[in-house]
């Protein structure tokens, strides 16, 4: 994965716009926030292949990270974004690392399904 460059990543998120796609979306503190803090609570999500179609994406800095929306009847959003890579697989990965290299948020979106 590479650092955000915003100009390419709303680039590629406009290619998917308007088509059936998979998402794949997960945020967590892991195990880490219990970790250093025994009152601390795990906290996760975790979405994968829901097929939706969004209208458009949309990628804007957030102190120092990225928040990538998709626009559906509603919203999809990730907050907390810092790299990105399109993969083999034509799906654009885009995931939150701490300063420490842990996978805090990850939003992915793919023509096809994930595999499990």
């Amino acid at each position: 994965m590479k650092a955000i460059d915003m100009e390419n990543v709303q680039t590629l998120l406009d290619q998917f716009a308007n088509e059936p796609v998979y998402i794949h979306l997960e945020t967590t503190n892991g195990a880490y926030a219990k970790h250093f803090d025994s009152n601390a609570h795990n906290v996760g999500a975790y979405i994968r292949n829901a097929e939706i179609t969004y209208e458009r994406g949309t990628i804007v800095e957030s102190d120092g990270t990225y928040r990538v929306g998709l626009k559906t009847n509603g919203w999809i959003y990730a907050e907390g974004i810092t790299d990105y890579e399109m993969n083999e697989n034509d799906q654009l990965l885009m995931a939150g690392h701490d300063g420490e290299g842990r996978l805090m948020v990850a939003l992915e979106i793919s023509r096809t399904p994930f595999k499990m």
